[in-house]
């Protein structure tokens, strides 16, 4: 399928949005950080009546920061493992969960032991330096705070959990590993069903999906207006399905332009 400019998604299809899912690095952040247009656009879906909700491997830890302290509707974090909701009004914190407690608690210890053997066969790269926050999953660090190496090192990485019977996915920085059929569709379609009584498969056509790497593969299989940032091309040979869109800038400006384009045909 090939990737079409942004410009040609149809006024009508941007006009009849309600949600907005977004993966959150090298989606809504550029080289690393959070641009204020890029929170400033997450700002201006929200009061504009979207439901706004970040989709993200990242841990636990941060996803109770961002689900409380950022303009968003809830957070699916840990590639699925979980989604947080925040209610204001009674100052509560709502965490559901993918797998019951016992189950999860087993799947870590073994999904740690089984990391330290695969990072040895592999120099150069490390824990990710946001693992001690999370609660499900492990993060292998590629190219966020190790010197950049190849896709192709990533996917083998990725490759040797499969081989191990854990589920494993390839971001722009990180291979994230888990035990578990869980992934970011199943815990978003749950999401929208629990917290907006919305069907993802009835509405899709009321839903957009925003990612840039091929971890978000599943959210382009299953929403039919996947955009992806300028910066997904690289990836784009090693992902099953791609999105039916694509900006022309990269990262959070990338999603600034799509939250434009949506409240402009508003």
């Amino acid at each position: 399928m090939s990737l079409l400019p942004l410009r040609e998604m149809p006024q009508s299809e941007l006009a009849k949005l309600k949600l907005v899912l977004s993966d959150i690095d090298d989606t809504l952040t550029l080289h690393g950080r959070l641009p204020a247009l890029a929170y400033a656009a997450l700002e201006r879906l929200q009061k504009a009546g979207l439901k706004v909700v970040a989709v993200t491997g990242r841990p636990a830890g941060w996803c109770d920061h961002i689900a409380r302290m950022w303009p968003v509707d809830a957070v699916v974090g840990e590639n699925g493992a979980f989604y947080f909701h925040y209610d204001a009004a009674s100052r509560k914190m709502q965490r559901v969960y993918a797998q019951a407690d016992m189950v999860r608690h087993g799947n870590v210890a073994k999904l740690h032991a089984l990391a330290e053997e695969i990072l040895k066969k592999f120099p150069g790269t490390a824990w990710a330096s946001d693992q001690a926050y999370r609660e499900i999953d492990v993060a292998i660090d590629f190219a966020e705070d190790v010197p950049p190496l190849p896709l192709s090192v990533a996917q083998k990485i990725a490759d040797e959990f499969h081989q191990h019977g854990a589920a494993a996915k390839v971001s722009s920085i990180h291979v994230n590993a888990w035990f578990g059929d869980h992934d970011k569709l199943t815990m978003s379609l749950r999401m929208m069903k629990e917290l907006f009584d919305i069907d993802g498969n009835i509405s899709n056509s009321e839903i957009a999906y925003l990612g840039d790497s091929p971890n978000d593969a599943p959210m382009f299989a299953h929403f039919s207006n996947g955009v992806g940032v300028a910066n997904l091309r690289p990836f784009a040979a090693l992902m099953s399905d791609l999105p039916r869109y694509i900006t022309k800038a990269e990262g959070g400006i990338g999603f600034a332009e799509f939250a434009d384009a949506v409240l402009s045909a508003r």
